[in-house]
């Protein structure tokens, strides 16, 4: 009896739906996220900079998830990557995921080196987030702003892939 008790908690582990938080995927230097999650190809790739002690950022958070599971069929990649302090992962970030269960692809980006990184997403952005980046093949469109919609959203990526 214990051996089946034992063995239904171990398949409810593997069969529940995890928490995506449980897994996240950690990115100490930008290089490594951009080699790990942006390829030259035709898929789209809708990146938001983001943080949970960004209030602007948290307001649009659910635009992304709206738009990532409309175009989820498509050559479409919705990646939200967190800039949350290191120190706050576990008591900020992981709680927030889980309490949320985001569909879209969730990283956070520890690298603190902004300057390193920041002109190699765009010349002229100053670190503000929320900020979201458009890369498909070699193009690519940045925008240092929050969005008020879905609707929004959606047209700032349409500009792009209209193009």
């Amino acid at each position: 009896m214990r051996f089946l008790i034992s063995l239904f908690f171990l398949s409810s582990l593997v069969f529940c739906p995890t928490v995506k938080s449980q897994d996240l995927l950690s990115f100490e230097k930008f290089e490594e996220l951009e080699k790990a999650l942006v390829k030259e190809n035709d898929t789209l790739y809708v990146i938001n900079f983001w943080a949970t002690w960004c209030a602007p950022c948290v307001k649009e958070l659910p635009y992304f998830e709206s738009y990532n599971n409309e175009v989820k069929d498509q050559k479409i990649k919705v990646i939200l990557v967190s800039l949350d302090f290191k120190k706050q992962i576990d008591s900020h970030l992981k709680p927030f995921l889980k309490k949320k269960e985001f569909n879209s692809q969730v990283v956070l980006l520890n690298d603190k080196d902004y300057n390193s990184w920041l002109t190699k997403v765009d010349d002229e952005w100053s670190g503000a987030i929320p900020a979201t980046w458009l890369i498909k093949g070699n193009r690519q469109l940045f925008a240092e702003r929050d969005f008020e919609n879905v609707a929004e959203l959606k047209e700032f990526v349409n500009s792009f892939t209209n193009q």
